[in-house]
């Protein structure tokens, strides 16, 4: 990403800046991933009863504000370019091979966390490779662009550094696409989206034996990251130690499904019966406390 934004600058290519800016968006994801691992922790505190797991979804809103930002500074320094012409861009056979050794490296680097993603079973350094290579094919295309500025300048075709401004564009779409997809995975947490459908967790919990009736499900959080969910339980128990059984059997087959998962089950008498699975905005569907 450094030897992207220096060539960048010094060359003064606005598609090679704006593929350094598509670079900070993998170099940025894997930061939060080491910080979200230290700091983002669903173990709770007396502070944060819930964890803390909210932090990173702050963060990533950090970084998606930083790319929108980058994004406009890019495309409004195209359209300027444009309109009112600018310096052109000077790009020398060593400043190539420097871009070359980063494209390098970014394939190594792609294939190599891949490899270590299969073998450690890991989704999340399996989905930063792919993003990586994403990385890779944006600096190739950027890379053709620079060469063919450069056979311009050995041939005098000035008209060759239109290829800067042309790439700048997709690169500063692929950019802000990227910053669109952190705001869009990180959103749902924020504003404690459903979770897991309730139907889903309906059909699980009724084939628990010794459960009447489930209703009032309500989920929040990501699958794989944190989830919490609460619902209201109907048993066919005497006494508090055999509904305390079947709930911690509720408990279990959840939590090998939806792991890591917190889960309050609300236990009521047969007379608090409900047909509604989850909750709804219709304000026909009373609350079985108004019943």
């Amino acid at each position: 990403m450094g030897l992207k934004a220096i060539v960048g600058i010094i060359t003064g290519s606005l598609s090679l800046q704006a593929d350094a800016l598509h670079s900070v968006t993998d170099s940025a994801n894997n930061i939060l991933g080491l910080v979200a691992s230290h700091f983002s922790s669903p173990t709770p505190d007396r502070r944060h009863p819930y964890g803390h797991q909210k932090y990173e979804g702050v963060a990533a809103l950090g970084i998606a504000a930083f790319l929108g930002i980058a994004c406009f500074e890019i495309i409004q320094g195209a359209i300027d370019k444009i309109w009112h012409g600018g310096d052109s861009v000077t790009i020398s056979p060593e400043q190539l091979w420097i871009l070359l050794i980063v494209l390098g490296i970014n394939i190594f680097v792609a294939f190599y966390e891949r490899k270590i993603g299969k073998e450690v079973d890991s989704p999340i350094l399996i989905a930063d490779a792919y993003h990586t290579m994403s990385d890779i094919w944006v600096t190739i295309m950027v890379l053709l662009g620079l060469i063919g500025i450069w056979q311009g300048e050995q041939f005098n075709l000035p008209q060759l550094q239109w290829l800067d401004i042309i790439f700048a564009f997709p690169v500063a779409i692929l950019v802000f696409y990227s910053g669109w997809e952190v705001v869009r995975s990180n959103l749902p947490w924020l504003v404690d989206e459903m979770a897991i459908a309730p139907e889903k967790i309906y059909e699980i919990v009724m084939n628990v034996p010794g459960v009447i009736n489930c209703h009032d499900i309500a989920s929040r959080g990501i699958v794989g990251r944190q989830v919490f969910l609460e619902m209201h339980l109907i048993v066919n128990a005497q006494d508090v130690k055999t509904s305390h059984k079947i709930t911690e059997e509720i408990e279990r087959i959840l939590k090998e499904k939806f792991a890591p998962i917190r889960i309050i089950i609300h236990v009521e008498p047969p007379n608090y019966e409900s047909s509604n699975i989850s909750f709804s905005s219709d304000k026909n569907n009373k609350s079985k406390t108004n019943l």
